[in-house]
């Protein structure tokens, strides 16, 4: 391998590094009460900050009140 090249090594680390916060994100997501797909918006440069900024301050959909039912 010359310069430049890149092994499998280097591939599945690049892999692992992006996966794992998305796996993390998108239970935290799920966890609560958005879709998993939400995670996607991290990968898009100022849309990330935003976002966190929206779900640091928006009302969690898991943790509204439940009704009891009589």
């Amino acid at each position: 391998m010359g310069m430049g090249g890149i092994s499998i090594w280097q591939l599945v680390i690049v892999v692992v590094f992006i996966m794992l916060p998305v796996w993390v994100f998108g239970r935290i997501a799920n966890k609560a009460g958005y879709s998993r797909l939400w995670v996607l918006l991290m990968f898009i440069p100022l849309v990330n900050i935003i976002m966190i900024w929206v779900f640091a301050f928006a009302n969690w959909p898991n943790l509204k009140p439940h009704k009891i039912k009589d």
